[in-house]
Formats: structure tokens, C-alpha cells, sequence
């Protein structure tokens, strides 16, 4: 962590004049890293006064490459980046995020701040390596290995001296060094807590890539306290059938005592007092439960075991354990919600929406469904899927505000083999030959970028779609099924979504209703519950628990509730109902919020009649509160207050703003 403290320009200004005309500075006038960077940008032959407007940036094919080629960093990165813009938005600042060669892949920027950035080439395409600009966070943050800050003229190039920049390195699971976050701004408007926050925020990133590539290993989540199991801040250490380490982050190592390079030779009976066997018998149970885990030589910490289905006979044929006679039950919440009728529990609302669904199955009629984030949009189009004629063929998903501008295009439409440097040897045949022959579901289709607008209405209208780098059309079969959160006619209005599209998407419009106004939420609940126990366990909410359900304004809807009774039943135990006691403290918080509102507009109602607020409004209201509190709550820490909302990102923000949360 930076821990020197900033130095006056005048200041540093005289140590680089000590280093042009000495080749050193006397200790402790600016930072070792500064120093070594200003060491090294020499060696290089980076000229101090060399203007930025003299460095080109890569061309478009070349950043369209380096955007594929770095496609799982920047899909993992987007929303975090956006999550961290809010957080230090109307400060003069840009978020950065570059390849390991200090290219910029993506950047965020305040408006008043951007013209500038694009003189200092901080924007896609901009090299920042080292080598070529001097010291700057960017690049010197890729060879130190390690967060850095340049503050004003610790910057090589004198050009750049108006700048604070706070980057931070990014390593994949196995150590692997990908890129840098940064937050570049003007040095007058420095925050010292900017650091932390791009730490941060490389945590969050760096722990998100653990959530695939490991389907056929074990992976250990775990902390010294429990509470922070489930986190941004838990410990994820990944083995294989053997036990030896595949893949660790930065927590994880820390906990475990050990450094990238020395993870890559350790083995679990090396760091943990618990026969690796025993641990895997964990793995069977469902949920699985927190359990003590005794480090070697060191404290007991809490963990829990995470593994794909299917991979518990494999690991124990691997590791010598003895099959059990009875195989293992699948995880019952992975089947239970996969048809329309299992949709339904009662509310009029879901009947139409349900009935009218049935009626256009297996008529080509594309169908737009509308809702709030967390409504179950997919899993109502996935049991559409399921109830037709091409259940058999495949269901293919994609959301398209979860992915940078840059990638939706050959996500989606795909590309041959060498379209541009970078490219997969075999191409990449995109999302809408995926689905050939079944269902495409394009969640938040009101994030698409206009230009692929265009291409997707084609695609509908000829049903023939041309790769990237293939003039070749290819003709293909598909159901669409669009979603969104959005009103799509104020977008029209707008100027952000083609109303030719529009009315090609919506053959049929189905709104589903926030779970708040459901007339079904207690059987809802108990299904869910039902599903998240599986098979052969049974349990119920407490009548008190479902007391609170009814009234809670539950902004996150099904998501949230999903995840709350998630929580509940893991600190359950043996027990067989869900009382308040097992409900987390941040949702309880919520509801209090809520009902104090309630009880504070029944004791002070309006004068009059007309000046009532409507029952939207209201809730708006309580939505707005339960937010607020929730952002107290976390300390401003957006991506901690989605999760505990049990709501995305980039819903949080839309919330904010058409809230006016600030």
C-alpha cells in the first residue's frame, strides 16, 4: 500500500533536477518507487519533455484485437469500473483499465475531465507502459507488481505533471499478471482514500475470475471470521483431485503465509492440519456448511467447499475414497423453477402473463418481457423455452448491459478465424448461431449500442447472419426473447433505441410484477425455501418471518428474496423453520426503515385527497430509504450494497439516479 506521503511540486520538482544532473535523489525526498521508476524511464531514453500529443495510440484493428484477446479481464472489469465511477464521480477523474503491456482497453471519465484525458491519450488505445511515457501509475503499478500512486510532478514526462494517478496491478487465479486498474485525475483534487479504493476494486475483480475455469476442482472459500466468508474479502484457494494448489488469491495467501510464486509448489496437507479426504466429505452436503479449518502452525479459520456438480465421485475415485452406494442428489433449486406451471402460485398478474406466454409458444412471435432487475425475467423465458418445440435445442443468454460496448459485437455475432490480430485460431461463432435451432434471450436489451441495433434487426429480418471477417451469410433459426428493466419508448424518445426494433421485438409484451406486489409471496417464499433445502428436507417460515416478507418493500425482488432465505437456511443448523433470528441484519434493518416510514405517513397524513402520493410513489419512497440506508450501512461501498440488495450493479446505479440518490 502507498504510505509515503505526498510531496509538494516545488519539492519534487528539486529532486528531479538533483536526478537529471546527479542520476540520484537524496533518501527520502520522494518515494523508492518514484525513484527507481525515474531510473529506469532514463535507461529507457523517455525524453522529460516530450509532449504526449507525440505518442500515437494503436490502431482500431490493433485495440480490437488486444479487446479480444483481453475479453474475460474487460467482462469481469466493466462493472466494477462503473462501480467505482460512481464512487468518485464529479471529481475530475478517470477510471483506466489497461493490458499488461500498459494499452488502454477501457476508461470512464467525468465530462469536465475527459477533454484533457484525451490530450494525455487516456482513453482506449493510449500506450502507458513505461518504457514509452516514464513513471506514471500505469506502467510503473506493471513493473513494481504493486499499487502505485504518481502524484503531479513524480511524473517522468513534465506533461504530465498535472495528474494524480492511483493504479493498481491485476493477476489472474494462477498468478498471471494481466493489467492495471487506475484512477487518473487532477492533482488538486487529489483523495487520499483513492488508493484504497482501486485496491479495492482490483480485489473484487480478481476474486470474480474464480467464478469459472475451476468446474472440475474443489475450491476452499474462507476468512477468520465467518461473517466475511461470502465477501469481497474472503480467502479462494483452488485444488485439484490430488490437493495440490492450483489457484489462490490475494487473501488466500495472505491467511496461508505464502507468495504467488511460492503457491504454485504447496499442497494442501502443507497448510492445513485436516486430512484433505475429511474435507471433501464436505463437499456432499447441501447446504454446504461453514466449518473450522485449522491452518498449520497458525489460527483455525472458517471455510466452506464449493464444487460442481457431478465432480464428488471423481474426486473420491482420485483421492482413494470409497463411492457411496447412493448417488448424490442434484441440487434441487437447478430444476425446479423449468416450466410455466411452475411459475405459478397464485397471483393474477403471473396467471396472464403465463397464459398469454402459452398461447404464442410455437408461433414465431418474439417476445419482450418487462420488469424490475431481479423479477425473474430469464427463468420466465427460459420455462418458455422449455414448454416448446425447441426445448431440445439450446437456450442461449446474453446480457447486454454486463458487457463493454466493445465485445457485445463478436459476442454476439461472432467471427472467423484471423478477422483481426488477436482472434481465437477457430473464430468465434457469437451467441446467435449458439441458439441456432432454440432460443436466444437478450437480457437488458436496452443497453445495446445503436450500431448493433441495426445488425440485430437485420439478423431478425433475414434470419441469415455474416460473421466478422466472413462475407459468407449463414442462415440461422432462432426464438427471440428479449428483457428489460427500462421503458423502451422513453429510449425511442430518447434517441437510444430504434423504434423499427422495437417493434420487430415486441410481437408480444409481458410485464412481470415486483414481488412486492404480488398476491402469491407466501407460497412464492416457500417454494423457494423448498427448492434451496432439495430433496428430502423440509422447511418453513416461521409465521413472524413471513410477517415481515409481506411488508418488506424487498427493492431486489426474487433475486433478493432468494438470496435472504439462502443466508437463513446456512445459519439454520439442524432446525426446521426460518425465524428472525436467521434472517441477516441488513435486511431486517430494511424492513424497520420501511415500516417507520409507513407509520410515519399513516400518523401525518396529507390535508387533502388530491395531495396523496399514488401507491407507486410510496413505494418508490421506500425503495429510495432502503437504498440510502444500505449505502450507509457499507460505508458508500456500491458493490457491497447490490449484494446485499440482491440487485446488479448496473441496476443499483439506475436506481440511484431515477431516484435521485446521490
Amino acid at each position: 500500500m502507498y504510505k509515503f506521503p505526498l510531496v509538494s511540486k516545488i519539492n519534487v520538482n528539486r529532486a528531479r533536477n538533483e536526478f537529471i544532473a546527479l542520476g540520484t535523489v537524496p533518501e527520502g525526498r520522494v518515494p523508492e518507487h518514484i525513484v527507481r521508476s525515474w531510473q529506469r524511464s532514463r535507461e529507457s531514453g523517455v525524453d522529460m519533455g516530450r509532449d504526449n500529443g507525440s505518442i500515437p495510440t494503436i490502431s482500431k484493428s490493433e485495440l480490437f484485437g488486444l479487446t479480444e484477446k483481453n475479453r474475460n479481464l474487460l467482462v469481469q472489469s466493466y462493472p466494477v469500473m462503473e462501480n467505482l465511477y460512481e464512487q468518485i464521480h464529479d471529481s475530475s477523474s478517470m477510471v483506466v483499465l489497461a493490458d499488461a503491456s500498459g494499452v488502454v482497453l477501457h476508461s470512464l471519465g467525468d465530462p469536465n475531465f475527459v477533454h484533457r484525458a484525451k490530450k494525455v491519450a487516456l482513453q482506449p488505445g493510449g500506450v502507458w507502459s513505461e518504457h514509452v511515457r516514464g513513471t506514471n501509475a500505469i506502467g510503473t503499478a506493471l513493473v513494481e507488481e504493486r499499487p502505485v500512486v504518481v502524484h503531479s510532478a513524480e511524473h517522468f514526462m513534465a506533461a504530465n505533471d498535472f495528474l494524480s494517478c492511483s493504479a493498481s496491478p491485476i493477476f489472474d487465479p494462477h498468478g498471471k499478471l494481466l493489467g492495471a486498474l487506475d484512477v487518473s485525475g487532477d492533482c488538486r483534487a487529489y483523495q487520499q482514500h483513492t488508493m484504497a479504493l482501486v485496491r479495492i476494486s482490483v480485489q473484487q475483480i480478481e476474486n470474480q475470475m474464480f467464478s469459472c475455469g475451476f468446474e472440475s476442482d474443489i475450491c476452499l472459500h474462507f476468512h477468520s471470521r465467518p461473517e466475511f466468508i461470502g465477501t469481497m474479502y474472503e480467502a479462494i484457494a483452488v485444488f485439484n483431485p490430488e490437493g495440490r494448489l492450483l489457484a489462490a488469491n490475494r487473501s488466500a495467501l495472505l491467511h496461508l503465509g505464502l507468495d504467488r510464486y511460492q503457491a504454485t509448489a504447496a499442497g494442501f496437507h502443507q497448510m492445513f492440519d485436516i486430512p484433505y479426504d475429511s474435507l471433501l466429505l464436505q463437499a456432499e452436503t447441501t447446504p454446504q456448511p461453514v466449518i473450522h479449518l485449522p491452518i498449520t502452525g497458525g489460527p483455525n479459520v472458517y471455510a466452506r467447499v464449493r464444487m460442481a456438480a457431478g465432480q464428488l465421485r471423481r474426486f473420491r475415485g482420485l483421492s482413494g475414497l470409497a463411492v457411496p452406494q447412493k448417488p448424490r442428489h442434484a441440487d434441487a433449486s437447478e430444476n425446479h423453477f423449468k416450466s410455466l406451471n411452475s411459475l405459478e402460485f397464485g397471483d393474477s398478474r403471473m396467471r396472464m402473463a403465463i397464459d398469454k406466454a402459452r398461447r404464442v409458444q410455437g408461433h414465431d412471435i418474439p417476445v419482450l418481457i418487462e420488469g424490475e432487475s431481479g423479477t425473474g425475467k430469464e427463468l420466465f423465458a427460459l420455462a418458455m423455452h422449455q414448454g416448446s418445440s425447441r426445448r431440445q435445442a439450446p437456450f442461449v443468454a446474453l446480457n447486454c448491459a454486463a458487457i463493454p460496448e466493445g465485445l457485445i459485437e463478436s459476442e454476439l455475432f461472432g467471427y472467423q478465424e484471423g478477422a483481426f490480430t488477436g482472434a481465437r485460431r477457430r473464430g468465434n461463432i457469437g451467441k446467435i448461431r449458439q441458439a441456432d435451432g432454440g432460443t436466444l434471450f437478450l437480457d437488458e436489451i436496452g443497453d445495446m449500442p445503436l450500431a448493433l441495433q441495426a445488425r440485430l434487426l437485420r439478423v431478425l429480418q433475414e434470419r441469415t447472419i455474416t460473421p466478422l471477417g466472413d462475407g459468407t451469410p449463414q442462415p440461422v433459426n432462432i426464438a427471440v426473447i428479449c428483457a428489460t428493466n427500462r421503458k423502451l419508448r422513453d429510449e425511442i424518445t430518447a434517441g437510444r433505441f430504434r423504434e423499427d426494433l422495437y417493434y420487430r421485438l415486441n410481437g408480444l409484451v409481458l410485464t412481470l410484477p415486483r414481488l412486492r406486489e404480488r398476491e402469491d409471496l407466501v407460497p412464492l417464499s416457500q417454494s423457494i425455501m423448498d427448492s434451496i433445502a432439495g430433496p428430502g428436507r423440509t422447511v418453513r417460515l416461521s409465521d413472524e418471518v413471513l410477517a415481515i416478507f409481506k411488508d418488506h418493500p424487498w427493492p431486489g425482488n426474487i433475486r433478493q428474496m432468494h438470496n435472504v432465505l439462502r443466508t437463513a437456511l446456512a445459519l439454520l443448523g439442524s432446525d426446521i423453520a426460518i425465524c428472525t433470528s436467521h434472517l441477516s441484519d441488513d435486511f431486517l434493518e430494511q424492513y424497520r426503515e420501511a415500516a417507520q416510514t409507513s407509520s410515519t405517513n399513516r400518523q401525518h397524513p396529507r390535508s387533502t385527497p388530491i395531495s396523496e402520493p399514488a401507491s407507486a410513489e410510496r413505494l418508490d419512497h421506500l425503495e429510495a430509504e432502503a437504498i440510502r440506508k444500505t449505502v450507509e450501512s457499507c460505508q458508500g461501498n456500491l458493490s457491497a450494497v447490490a449484494r446485499q440488495l440482491g440487485i446488479s450493479r448496473n441496476t443499483l446505479y439506475r436506481k440511484m439516479r431515477l431516484l435521485g440518490i446521490h
